[in-house]
């Protein structure tokens, strides 16, 4: 129900006193409710108003209809000009009140009520006045009636004023204070935009819209939407620089307004009321999703207009509200999805209901093929790569998801391939598993591939990359149990290629520094002469092999130069005669070293075999004081090798 109270200046109102007060009101209104509503309870002619008007002129005074909150009770109080009082004195008024409980005003825009039947136009002669058991809106602005109006306005553009005023009144929504001023010298024209602006809203936005059709006083108004005259406002706007004031006399406005604004004017121009529910029901008008409520309509219009920013708005919405997303809007977003951005496509496949999500799918796919893939984004890869089979009809797009997903998850670069090669037409696959091994696969991984897809003419190069990675520095990985095992396959699937040989040349490493001499001087000389094998994995191998070989006991290690060709003995000498045994050693591991290697050259003339730069170096290194007594003593249980001692000594003069 709702109460109604009657307030005029009377000679001797219900408690006997003259002057204004309330002359009759509802039983039972609660308390607090009168004293709520007594400080809006005003009304100040306009100035330049006739001071001592006649009947026939009161009836050109603005009629001011106020809607408002008491103690969180919908307020609705109409005043008008009555001129004289009880004692002939002008400024008298009649202020109207009715105070309802907030769910009387359910469903209903408080702007429907300026001309509802309930409004009496002069105090009543008793004090008592009936509750009303139901609001009904006057018939005057109905939004059809209001649409056909706004079409008939002039030749001004009202739609462009209608789209900055939403901006204006949605601003002050969401700050929670300022106002909107709207000057017009007719009432009747500020009610209709006041009307219009509150159909333009979500009802429970129109319902915290606070509104008064006309104020002498719109600087000190409290409510969000203020209608006055321009004598009124000419006298008042240098005061008020805050306020936004739209006069409606002139029909357009310059300025840009949002989409949401501009959506909102376009519903009206069409006479689109769906329009406008659906926008309140995709986001009220404070909320910081409106704009991407209006793209998500212009979307679900197929509106090619949405630009990149609206479109990040409409994504920001679907995530915060998701499942709370009418249905309808995800079924007419579907068919736009193709010519969506990314972001805003990829939010619509994340919030959709589950059984859109193929659809959306689809369209996403279908769109990066029609040449955006270059827009992915690490998110956009790492979801389609979960539907990677659906990719294999769009080779370009598959390439740039899968290619990404392998740099960022190196633990599926094995699969990634799997998929490329299983990709009918794609344009320079080879670049594309460059990309995918840009660091070589490890001796497993390069394993698993062949495993997977054989000697794939794609995948020839992978195994000599791995050898070469693995080979450095000076052969490190080459004799890992895993990389022999990879040469043995490689071997087996791949045996005359490029791949094979450097199998081969791992192979000959593995054995060049486990076997027995004449077996390790095999497999050395087979490094040695590889010459169709990648330089690089060779060299390494014989660096590496050469350098492990040394630290074998010198019986060991002349043997094997003895089992060896005089070029590859030769290169061996060279490498062992490289290191810190070619100066003149310092530590006791040093002295060691140089030890060793002297009788490794003495072994070998006892063999019968001379290698000239070893033999050279072992008479420099012999030479001196120091060296000789320490080799003399290292030699002191080999009488046969302190002979070859001075007689290599003898032969070099010294």
């Amino acid at each position: 129900m709702a109460w109604q109270l009657h307030y005029t200046s009377a000679r001797r109102g219900p408690t006997g006193r003259a002057g204004f007060q309330f002359v009759a009101e509802t039983p039972g209104l609660p308390d607090g409710v009168r004293a709520g509503v007594t400080p809006y309870l005003a009304y100040r002619p306009p100035p330049d108003a006739p001071p001592s008007p006649d009947d026939s002129e009161l009836g050109l005074f603005p009629v001011s209809l106020l809607y408002d909150r008491v103690d969180g009770r919908p307020l609705l109080l109409r005043c008008r000009y009555l001129g004289r009082d009880y004692s002939g004195r002008f400024g008298n008024f009649f202020a109207h009140a009715v105070v309802a409980e907030p769910d009387e005003l359910e469903g209903l825009r408080p702007a429907e009520l300026w001309r509802a039947p309930h409004w009496a136009p002069l105090p009543a002669s008793g004090a008592v006045l009936d509750p009303l058991d139901e609001l009904a809106p006057g018939a005057a602005l109905d939004p059809e009636a209001l649409a056909a109006w706004l079409a008939a306005s002039g030749p001004d553009d009202p739609y462009a004023l209608l789209a900055l005023l939403v901006d204006a009144v949605a601003g002050v929504l969401e700050r929670g204070h300022g106002r909107v001023v709207l000057v017009a010298d007719d009432v009747e024209l500020i009610a209709r935009w006041i009307a219009v602006v509150s159909y333009s809203l979500p009802v429970a936005a129109a319902a915290r819209l606070s509104f008064v059709t006309y104020t002498a006083d719109p600087d000190g108004a409290a409510q969000r939407l203020v209608g006055t005259t321009p004598a009124v406002w000419s006298a008042v706007r240098h005061h008020a620089p805050h306020a936004s004031a739209f006069d409606l006399r002139e029909g357009g406005a310059d300025g840009r307004a949002s989409r949401f604004a501009r959506t909102v004017a376009g519903c009206w121009r069409a006479a689109d009321f769906g329009g406008l529910d659906a926008l309140g029901e995709l986001a009220p008008l404070d909320d910081p999703g409106q704009e991407g409520a209006a793209a998500l309509l212009a979307l679900c219009r197929g509106d090619a207009t949405v630009t990149a920013g609206e479109e990040g708005a409409a994504a920001e919405l679907l995530a915060r509200h998701g499942s709370g997303i009418p249905g309808w809007v995800w079924r007419d977003l579907v068919p736009g999805v193709p010519s969506m951005g990314l972001d805003l496509a990829l939010a619509v496949h994340e919030h959709a209901p589950e059984e859109l999500r193929d659809a959306v799918l689809d369209g996403l796919i279908a769109g990066l093929a029609a040449g955006r893939a270059s827009l992915l984004t690490p998110d956009g890869c790492d979801l389609l790569y979960r539907h990677a089979e659906r990719l294999r009809a769009v080779p370009g797009v598959a390439v740039t998801v899968l290619t990404s997903v392998a740099r960022r998850h190196r633990g599926r670069r094995i699969a990634v391939t799997g998929e490329l090669l299983r990709l009918d037409g794609a344009a320079d696959l080879d670049a594309a598993l460059r990309e995918v091994w840009d660091t070589p696969p490890s001796a497993g991984e390069c394993a698993d591939l062949l495993d997977a897809h054989g000697a794939h003419p794609a995948l020839a190069g992978l195994p000599s990359r791995t050898f070469t990675r693995l080979a450095f520095p000076g052969g490190a990985g080459l004799a890992d149990p895993a990389t022999l095992l990879l040469a043995g396959r490689v071997r087996e699937i791949m045996p005359d290629g490029p791949a094979g040989r450097d199998a081969r040349v791992v192979q000959a490493y593995g054995t060049a520094v486990t076997a027995d001499p004449p077996r390790a001087a095999r497999a050395l000389a087979e490094i040695a002469d590889a010459g169709r094998t990648s330089r690089q994995l060779a060299g390494e191998a014989f660096a590496g092999a050469a350098r492990r070989l040394s630290r074998r006991p010198p019986e060991f290690r002349a043997e094997l130069l003895a089992a060896l060709p005089p070029p590859v003995r030769a290169r061996v000498a060279q490498a062992w005669t490289a290191g810190p045994t070619g100066r003149g050693p310092v530590l006791g591991r040093e002295v060691r070293e140089r030890n060793d290697l002297v009788e490794v050259v003495l072994r070998l003339r006892t063999r019968g075999v001379a290698e000239p730069s070893l033999e050279a170096w072992a008479r420099a290194a012999a030479g001196r004081w120091l060296a000789g007594r320490q080799l003399d003593a290292h030699l002191a249980r080999s009488p046969e090798l302190r002979a070859a001692l001075r007689d290599l000594l003898a032969e070099g003069g010294g």
